[in-house]
């Protein structure tokens, strides 16, 4: 009689609250219901289960995420960039100690030791009733530039991979990839690699109806935010050959729900706020507000607060950072998180003088498009991009000249300024990334940075 593995995965949930209630039943539903056909299930997460938009993901570090994760059962899940780089080296280390699943990650080493983060472990094996041996290897996005600032060394793939395989030679029967890598990457690995039998992946977002068969490889994704959760059921013979691999996604909002689904829901997000609102940063003499097109009170703030904290006199900031205005009187942290929700870091970086020029050039030619443009991703949640504006620089148009702190560009002089490291990413920045000397900054966000300069009274003396 032949054998059957079911995989059920969820990927890219960035704290979608609202999902939850449904996929929790569905998955405790299917878990029982195929063990009692005499299948074996496994239960997974691909990563960025939390987003730090969510005031209690923000209000707890991302423990209630963890919290949450318990209620399944999962058998093994590996981190996203939102784990790994949206939290503090301290907090990732402190995220999963009451998990009762295994983090497996076999690209992430502590920079300081260069071990294997205690938090977790590169593979992990499981055997089957029927004695088919099943290895889980994890792996996530190596982002270096924001990773290694923040104590983590990363492994790119081609280096990490060859390494697990060779560990786990003669070890397994079925091997399956936890891929917080992207589509993309999914496709090279199944294509290179093919002792996967099966690749569940996220990072991108993408979401395969009926998973992509690569060779022997199924390739799998769920999508994002809970909207889906997947499927990939294999069929194995009595030598634990894989015959056969089926992949499905069931759309979560099609899933029945019940009527306390909506308290819970609401719950999570009256906890964040109640948490967050009893932290309070500063007294506010007026209130800051924010325009879409240029300077404003809270742009200016926000400017010199992201100067301050990077140790620059000249600092860029996107008006579309901003969800909200700050009223005078007590600002909390709640305050602070619905206005700057975003998983945005600080960026430093130094340029020679014709590279500035090139880059404020570069702003300047895409002013008027990026002021309506939807950015998604890259640690931004708001809206539109929105109008750069200036801290220490000015731009005469006509003669297209630059100005730093009221003078002329040295075009052999090198000079730093600070931003966001979303612009290291950003497509219609590419000086930054081509040549710019870059440093993001950790640990802490914007919101940090603007929650120290108004606590620390900056705004009050002015």
């Amino acid at each position: 009689m032949a054998e059957i593995i079911d995989f059920f995965h969820t990927n890219d949930m960035h704290s979608h609250f609202e999902t939850w209630p449904r996929i929790r039943r569905y998955l405790k539903q299917q878990q029982d219901g195929f063990r009692a056909k005499g299948d074996t299930v496994y239960t997974v997460d691909i990563g960025d289960a939390m987003d730090r938009m969510h005031p209690l993901t923000e209000a707890t570090n991302g423990q209630i995420n963890t919290q949450l994760l318990n209620q399944i059962g999962y058998d093994a899940v590996t981190i996203g960039n939102n784990e790994g780089i949206g939290n503090s080296k301290r907090q990732l280390e402190q995220l999963y100690q009451k998990a009762n699943f295994p983090v497996v990650l076999a690209n992430l080493k502590d920079k300081k030791t260069q071990q294997q983060p205690k938090w977790a472990q590169p593979y992990l094996i499981k055997v089957t009733n029927e004695g088919t041996r099943v290895a889980f290897v994890g792996m996530t996005a190596p982002y270096i530039s924001t990773y290694r600032p923040n104590g983590w060394d990363p492994e790119l793939i081609q280096n990490a991979m060859p390494k697990i395989l060779a560990a786990l030679a003669g070890k397994y029967d079925v091997l399956v990839l936890l891929s917080h890598l992207g589509i993309t990457m999914d496709k090279r690995i199944a294509a290179k690699y093919p002792e996967f039998d099966v690749i569940m992946g996220g990072h991108t977002h993408h979401l395969l109806p009926t998973g992509l068969l690569i060779g022997k490889t199924m390739v799998a994704a769920a999508g994002r935010f809970g909207d889906h959760v997947g499927h990939v059921q294999l069929t194995l013979n009595k030598e634990h050959q894989v015959q056969q691999s089926v992949a499905s996604v069931v759309t979560t909002t099609e899933l029945p729900s019940e009527v306390d689904d909506e308290v819970e829901i609401s719950g999570y997000l009256t906890a964040g706020h109640e948490q967050l609102a009893s932290h309070v940063i500063t007294q506010l003499p007026h209130a800051l507000t924010s325009k879409p097109i240029g300077h404003s009170t809270l742009m200016d703030v926000s400017l010199a607060a992201v100067a301050r904290a990077a140790k620059t006199e000249v600092a860029l900031l996107n008006t579309g950072v901003f969800l909200g205005d700050f009223a005078a009187g007590p600002v909390t942290a709640d305050d602070l998180h619905t206005v700057l929700p975003h998983a945005m870091h600080l960026l430093r970086v130094t340029l020679r003088g014709t590279d500035v020029w090139r880059l404020i050039m570069e702003i300047e030619k895409n002013r008027q498009f990026l002021q309506h443009y939807q950015l998604h991703g890259l640690g931004f949640r708001g809206k539109v991009f929105g109008d750069m504006v200036y801290k220490g620089i000015t731009v005469n148009s006509l003669s297209r000249t630059v100005y730093w702190l009221g003078k002329p560009l040295d075009p052999e002089a090198t000079y730093t300024l600070a931003g966001m490291d979303t612009y290291l990413y950003f497509q219609f920045f590419p000086t930054i990334s081509i040549v710019g000397d870059s440093e993001v900054l950790f640990p802490g966000v914007l919101r940090n940075a603007v929650a120290s300069y108004l606590k620390n009274g900056k705004e009050e003396e002015k």
